[in-house]
């Protein structure tokens, strides 16, 4: 299987909102990345249900929904209304991982666990087999347009080794400082998911840059 992109809406011109859903769903993109911050678990303060369920009205693709918030539990149920099909949640924002991950799968959602950069991939040892998705993140949550962090190929690496070790089946996902020019290394290490914000509404001509990104 190649490797899916995923446009992060949070760099996309809320303005014109319609617009950008309407590019992504023309354009190579697999899927839609959605951050949600609470100001509590990250500085920031992102988006909410209005805004998922707006874009899941247009979105002819599925939606990656990433939990930066505390207590996601209470949530689950919401989000799953609100139009999300893969919904991640933070390893540090949660006490019961299992019980979580488990949670989202009966709500008929694909289960995601994300790591911050600190945070090392063998912690996910007894979990590995039970999700659908991790995702590493390649700089601090929160903001984006951040400097990629470089230690993320190893971890990548690191990761790919476990999980085929277990015998899991789940996609390694990349968020954060996500370019045209690091993207194939990060393919190369073993990346299924590659998330980029920036680097697609920003440039010229966002299907383009998809294009690249996919090829």
């Amino acid at each position: 299987m190649s490797h899916l992109v995923a446009p992060s809406l949070l760099s996309a011109d809320f303005g014109n909102l319609k617009k950008d859903i309407e590019m992504v769903n023309q354009s190579r993109a697999d899927w839609f990345h959605l951050d949600v911050m609470d100001g509590v678990f990250v500085p920031n303060i992102s988006f909410g249900f209005p805004i998922i369920k707006t874009v899941k009205k247009y979105a002819t693709k599925p939606l990656d929904v990433h939990l930066m918030i505390v207590q996601p539990e209470r949530y689950f149920k919401a989000f799953q209304e609100a139009g999300a099909d893969i919904l991640s949640i933070h390893y540090e924002a949660v006490t019961h991982l299992h019980r979580s991950v488990h949670a989202m799968k009966d709500l008929g959602m694909k289960a995601g666990v994300v790591l911050n950069p600190h945070t090392p991939v063998s912690l996910l040892e007894d979990i590995i087999q039970d999700v659908d998705l991790v995702l590493l993140m390649s700089v601090n949550p929160g903001y984006g347009g951040q400097q990629f962090i470089e230690n993320t190929y190893r971890k990548i690496s690191r990761l790919k080794e476990m999980i085929l070790q277990k015998q899991a089946s789940c996609l390694i996902e990349i968020d954060g400082g996500v370019t045209l020019d690091n993207a194939p290394k990060l393919v190369a290490a073993g990346a299924d998911v590659l998330v980029a914000g920036n680097t697609v509404f920003a440039s010229d001509n966002p299907q383009a840059t998809i294009e690249k990104l996919k090829a």
